[in-house]
């Protein structure tokens, strides 16, 4: 076994940061066990003047992995965003038998690929592709300590490789994080930041939730922000929808809504489903900690439930008149397409 290979083995400590598709290479870095637990998002943001990095060429990469002889053995969140997704990983994580990592980089880009792979400097076939997504889930498998299970939270728009991940021979399970639409536009009316992510991102969902459908019904120029917001909502929850077929009882919904109401039951109910052994100290330990009033993507902000309920109300009241246009459009999709009909449901029963 040669070093590279060796120091892939011995622990999450290297970490396969950036895949550059154009030279077909991969970028490492080192990060400790704190590294991790800080990142929020395991992206270019994590990187500083320290970072130790190198970048070895994918078939130097995919031998060495394939020498390190490690298993799949990841669990995971996806979720459509802003609905606590980030929050739920730290509780997690705060617990020893659970790693946590956030948002790596490289999902992101084989997500992308997957979903456009015209917009891409090269093409994969499938099972070029199904090879480089296999090894970087093997070395999201690694842990530093043998009794802790990793788990992966994705970026909302991972969700369209949710399917064919959770339908692995590593049988993962995972938890789907939503709120139901009513709440996902109170929540995008309510952050300057978030209605700019929504139009930046509104073109490849639109794709997306077409390509599902197979048939083009909207165009993006028609609709109004309320009704682009809702159509976003509509793309993140049929993704997840369409990865229940792959998952079956090995994924969890679960209502951010919810989990603010009774976030002790509904963290132990999600340390249950993935596996982990949480006792009742550990579980007030945690959901008493300081998570629960820090804005999680930025922990030096606070931010809890009192606050998320008054930044609804605010938007509620003063963009009413779109959220209401947005709603008009769901119910006008859903009684046209079943499957929007069947997210629809999700949302009213949760």
């Amino acid at each position: 076994m040669d070093s590279l290979a060796a120091s892939l083995e011995r622990s999450p400590e290297l970490f396969p940061h950036a895949l550059n598709v154009a030279a077909d290479s991969v970028s490492l870095i080192r990060l400790s066990e704190s590294d991790y637990a800080r990142a929020s998002f395991l992206d270019a943001r994590i990187l500083t003047r320290q970072t130790v990095g190198r970048t070895v060429p994918w078939p130097q990469f995919q031998v060495a992995v394939e020498a390190a002889q490690v298993e799949e053995n990841c669990t995971f969140i996806f979720h459509i965003g802003h609905v606590g997704s980030t929050l739920l990983s730290r509780l997690l994580g705060a617990h020893p038998q659970v790693f946590a990592l956030r948002e790596p980089a490289i999902l992101r880009t084989l997500a992308q690929m997957r979903a456009d792979p015209g917009a891409q400097p090269r093409r994969w076939s499938d099972a070029e592709f199904a090879q480089r997504l296999t090894d970087f889930l093997k070395l999201w498998s690694r842990t530093f300590r043998p009794e802790q299970r990793p788990n992966i939270k994705a970026t909302s728009f991972v969700s369209e490789l949710a399917a064919q991940i959770l339908g692995r021979p590593s049988a993962p399970k995972a938890i789907f994080m939503f709120v139901p639409a009513d709440t996902y536009l109170a929540t995008i009316f309510g952050g300057p930041n978030s209605r700019q992510e929504a139009r930046m991102l509104a073109e490849s969902r639109l794709k997306r939730l077409h390509n599902r459908l197979g048939e083009q019904r909207w165009k993006l120029a028609t609709l109004s922000e309320g009704e682009m917001i809702a159509m976003s909502w509509t793309c993140e929850m049929t993704a997840l929808t369409a990865a229940m077929d792959s998952a079956g009882d090995r994924a969890m919904w679960l209502n951010f809504d919810s989990f603010l109401n009774e976030p002790m039951s509904e963290t132990s109910a999600a340390f249950r489903h993935l596996g982990a052994q949480a006792t009742k100290a550990e579980l007030e330990t945690i959901v008493s900690g300081a998570d629960m009033r820090r804005y999680s993507k930025a922990p030096e902000h606070a931010y809890d439930a009192k606050l998320r309920r008054d930044v609804l109300a605010e938007a509620q009241n003063e963009h009413a008149r779109e959220i209401q246009r947005g709603l008009d459009w769901l119910t006008a999709a859903s009684a046209e397409v079943s499957a929007i009909l069947a997210i629809a449901e999700i949302g009213r029963e949760s």
